[in-house]
């Protein structure tokens, strides 16, 4: 065990984040901690790293292992230049090369004694150079400095004039060639390009020691992690396997504790009938019953009911006003910036209920296309032309229009004043507020919830084109599943950009790969882009241009050269499925069997329901005709005119006395009944 977390509190003022939290990681064990925006993950980084106290708990760590941690946030300050920011992290190493030098003029002029000294130091010096990869230092720099998607012309950019990303990945990238025993990274996908991130997907995978991830990135953490914490109220939960094995198994046990609260509400409602009903009867018995059944009630452990989670979305988002099928045509598109060419001569188009993914590497123009698109920026050439009834609606990070004082009840409604309460609460609902949140100021709310507040107008608006920049940034991961169901029910058309390789994999029809300063066209989800990527750029690099027609265009040819690909996927299958039909019928038969067999028990079932409830009502009946009898006959044992007749007073306490039993027994069997 390299570390381990036992039964970690911490609260701020009276909000408790972390509630008794334990786990631990193994040596070379990838894993990550996963839960909402504000579940405590940086805080608990923190803690590990000493730089927030824990209220009680303890962190405990293998003797002389060493840790390596990533902040979210990164400030370098320094004079180096980013190679030699990044080779200072190899000063040792430097030490131990600049000596190994230096004993070698030394020993050009010693013997004897001092040679031997001298080589035997030598020997000890290249041993550890070695041991260190000494030998390949250079080049293991340079592969980070790359792979992390710096050209070898920002290797002399002073550190000082880098932007706050780019800091971020040269902190990354010290930390990765410190070579910890366990790496701790917050959020390290933030500010990396897909070519990046894969590059450091692939890294970590083969990283020699353990990995401790906090990330929204769940293609990432798909790829990496073999184990998931979950923080959630406080409280931390262990998974074994990656994100999406930890979101299945999350989804059914939260199924079963639903289903276990459930049933335990329907036993808490039925009891306090009876024991309501057992009262009503007024009698000594059945009170002293019903007091019996009330400390039995009282000790249930009750079973808390499951955190709410996003429910796949019911209302269907529609514009008001339906578009052509031609809902944009983009032709000849060119943008430069003084001397950086950024793409020319691109031309793509999009159909009617389209969901559009533009990709490509960071500075290569794709938030530049959107900026053109929505007449932000001018284009150096080309011509945009939306379809007939088209109506476009933006949305970035920076262009948020939200009113700080109103709440987010209000923001919808004064907006949109046709919707009627429902309607706000249920949209409100489908991004996740619900109850009083609704009545939160936009002021109070963070930056995600104010980013699913904006997404919310913006798919209520008249808009029929929805053009997307980024959409997922600062959204914690249950955001984006709210954002992609959302997306998936829109019926309009979308345009987006997004790094996001999960959400594009869930939400796009198409992928633009903006490459070489072209397009190329790609007519799927990012597994089809996987599948296709390497085909695809070499054809169009051989001159073929595969998925295009003419310079740059990305438009309908690549969907028909693909579909004829896919089609013998399709042909396949259907081979396959006919050369089952025997097993196909035998287990449509079987089905049908099976099927009846159902029918037959729940129609049986709820006979018994029936008559079990008949039963219920006669034994109540019955129940009351014999109090009513036993009032009748109280009355006349209290009446004088019997007072000195033995005989009536005799016949009519049998009678009372009969009736005690056979109303006992009544209660007994209303209890059964009632069970």
């Amino acid at each position: 065990m390299l570390l381990a977390c036992n039964s970690i509190s911490k609260s701020f003022g009276e909000d408790t984040i972390l509630n008794e939290v334990s786990f631990h990681i193994n040596e070379r064990e990838k894993m990550a901690i996963v839960g909402i925006n504000g579940a405590g993950k940086s805080t608990l980084l923190k803690i590990i790293m000493q730089e927030l106290s824990a209220d009680s708990g303890e962190v405990i760590t293998a003797k002389g292992a060493t840790i390596g941690y990533l902040s979210q946030h990164q400030d370098l300050a320094s004079d180096r230049t980013v190679y030699e920011e990044m080779l200072s992290v190899k000063a040792d190493l430097l030490r131990t090369e600049a000596r190994i030098r230096e004993v070698e003029l030394l020993m050009k002029g010693q013997e004897g004694d001092a040679l031997e000294a001298l080589l035997k130091e030598y020997t000890s010096l290249t041993h550890s150079f070695e041991a260190q990869n000494g030998y390949a230092y250079k080049s293991e720099v340079v592969g980070v400095l790359k792979g992390l998607g710096f050209s070898e012309g920002d290797f002399t950019k002073q550190i000082q004039a880098l932007s706050g990303g780019q800091k971020t990945r040269i902190a990354l990238g010290r930390l990765l060639l410190t070579n910890p025993d366990l790496i701790m990274l917050d959020e390290p996908t933030n500010h990396l390009d897909m070519a990046s991130i894969a590059w450091l997907e692939t890294y970590l995978i083969n990283y020699p020691g353990a990995v401790l991830i906090v990330a929204h990135d769940r293609y990432f953490l798909d790829r990496v992690v073999t184990k998931v914490v979950e923080l959630d109220a406080g409280k931390a939960q262990t998974f074994t396997g990656n994100y999406s094995d930890y979101a299945v198994k999350k989804e059914q046990q939260r199924e079963i504790l639903l289903q276990h609260y459930l049933n335990q509400q329907r036993e808490i409602k039925h009891q306090e009938e009876v024991i309501e009903k057992l009262r009503s009867f007024n009698r000594e018995k059945s009170i002293k019953r019903a007091e019996s059944r009330e400390k039995m009630l009282d000790k249930i452990e009750r079973i808390d009911k499951p955190t709410e989670v996003r429910s796949k979305m019911k209302i269907r988002l529609t514009p008001h006003i339906m578009s052509g099928n031609d809902v944009l045509t983009v032709t000849g598109l060119s943008k430069s910036f003084g001397s950086q060419k950024l793409f020319s001569d691109l031309s793509f188009d999009i159909k009617r209920g389209e969901k559009v993914a533009i990709i490509g590497k960071n500075g290569t123009g794709k938030t530049t296309i959107l900026k053109i698109i929505n007449g932000l920026l001018p284009a150096d050439a080309g011509e945009i032309k939306p379809g007939a009834k088209v109506h476009v609606a933006y949305y970035d990070q920076e262009h948020q229009v939200l009113h700080p004082e109103k709440t987010l009840f209000d923001e919808l409604q004064d907006t949109y004043p046709y919707m009627d309460n429902t309607e706000v609460r249920n949209v409100l609902a489908a991004f996740l507020f619900t109850g009083d949140d609704v009545f939160k100021r936009i002021s109070e709310i963070s930056g995600g919830e104010r980013g699913r507040v904006s997404l919310a107008k913006l798919m209520l608006s008249d808009a029929n084109l929805l053009i997307l920049d980024e959409p997922t940034n600062h959204l914690d991961i249950v955001s984006k599943e709210i954002l992609e169901d959302a997306i998936n029910a829109y019926e309009g058309t979308v345009l987006y950009v997004s790094h996001d390789r999960y959400f594009i994999n869930k939400t796009a029809t198409r992928i633009l790969d903006l490459t070489e300063q072209t397009l190329l066209n790609y007519p799927g989800n990012y597994d089809y882009y996987l599948e296709k990527k390497e085909l695809t750029e070499r054809l169009y690099l051989d001159g073929i241009g595969y998925g295009m027609e003419g310079k740059g265009k990305a438009g309908g040819a690549s969907a028909n050269g693909a579909s004829s690909v896919s089609g013998k996927t399709s042909t396949s299958g259907l081979n396959t499925a006919s050369g089952s039909s025997g097993q196909s019928a035998t287990a449509s038969s079987g089905t049908v069997t099976e099927t009846k067999l159902d029918w037959q028990q729940q129609k049986e079932e709820q006979a018994r329901q029936r008559k079990r409830q008949n039963d219920l009502k006669k034994t109540e009946e019955e129940i009351e005709r014999v109090e009513t009898r036993m009032a009748e006959l109280d009355t006349a044992l209290a009446d004088p005119t019997f007072a000195s007749d033995h005989t009536k007073l005799t016949e009519l306490s049998r009678e009372r006395d009969e009736l005690e039993e056979k109303l006992e027994k009544l209660m007994e069997q209303w209890e059964e009944l009632a069970e």
